[in-house]
């Protein structure tokens, strides 16, 4: 008879079989994410992430073999990105209004996150290496990694807080901007896809279509504002 170890060596040789594991894990973390009436802190990024972390390590599989299937949803992240300028182009007149307000924002929330997270990191005693890959963490994963490559850090820690921060950021954002009072849904946007990057935006665009907006504009501006600050920043102060 032919053992559970047996069928999925055979099942695992397909890169298929990866993709499948990804959409059923993240179709489960958001079915638990509805059943707890969208509560924030369900988070069906975080839960998937449970579930795959759990599977690849139960089963012994490698990063790299789980990537060969993963690999095609990670394509469709570009597409997902670029889709996000139809809810801003529906915004665009408000976009124009806020021009200003929306410019100095982004540059004041940039700085904030990139020193905030150095400086923590220093305070708690961390190394070179952690505090350098922890500066771009509210920057979407591929420019971020692209930043920590160039002030040499090390990209895949980064990752890991890039989607650390975006999860964080989605599930504590909404909560700590009621605290704070703030209620327009354009400033509640710009702080999420500033702060928290492509997940948080998710999340501001399953809440509200102007904060959807206002959030995809943030991801992609804070990327460009930090792809030339922090670097800048980086070899200004310590000169290298």
């Amino acid at each position: 008879m032919t053992s559970i170890a047996d069928i999925w060596v055979y099942l695992s040789a397909s890169p298929l079989l990866h993709l499948a594991l990804t959409l059923v894990a993240y179709q489960a973390g958001y079915a638990v994410y509805r059943w707890r009436k969208f509560n924030p802190i369900f988070n069906p990024v975080l839960i998937a992430i449970i579930i795959l972390v759990t599977i690849l390590l139960v089963t012994h599989t490698s990063y790299q073999t789980y990537f060969q299937g993963a690999q095609f949803v990670h394509f469709l992240l570009g597409p997902a990105t670029v889709a996000l300028a139809i809810p801003l182009y529906r915004q665009v007149a408000r976009v124009r209004k806020s021009a200003l307000a929306v410019t100095v924002s982004l540059i004041v929330g940039s700085i904030t996150a990139a020193a905030s997270a150095v400086f923590i990191t220093w305070v708690l005693g961390g190394t070179r290496d952690s505090f350098v890959s922890m500066a771009p963490k509210s920057v979407t994963t591929p420019v971020a990694m692209g930043i920590t490559e160039q002030i040499g850090g090390l990209p895949t820690l980064t990752a890991m807080f890039v989607i650390l921060t975006g999860i964080t950021g989605a599930m504590l954002g909404a909560p700590l901007l009621n605290a704070l009072g703030i209620k327009d849904w354009a400033a509640r946007g710009l702080a999420m896809g500033t702060a928290s990057h492509g997940i948080g935006t998710a999340r501001a665009l399953q809440v509200n279509e102007v904060a959807g907006a206002f959030a995809g504009l943030a991801m992609g501006l804070n990327a460009l504002a930090s792809a030339m600050l922090i670097p800048a920043a980086w070899h200004l102060i310590f000169g290298g």
